[in-house]
């Protein structure tokens, strides 16, 4: 990731991804991309929240 990750991107993107699987007209090989691209999204999102807590958490000691 060369480019600062933006979390509240990544949520709206996930919130997108929802939508467009609970969609009936959604295909499924459409569906398989996005399950996909939400699992690299999920990952990333966790990584984050990690890094920020471990910040957190070097400044209280």
């Amino acid at each position: 990731m060369s480019e600062k990750f933006d979390y509240a991107k990544a949520i709206a993107e996930l919130d997108e991804i929802a939508a467009k699987v609970e969609n009936p007209e959604t295909k499924l090989d459409d569906i398989d991309a996005l399950v996909v691209r939400s699992k690299e999204l999920l990952k990333q999102c966790r990584d984050y929240l990690r890094s920020v807590k471990d910040k957190i958490d070097s400044l209280e000691d």
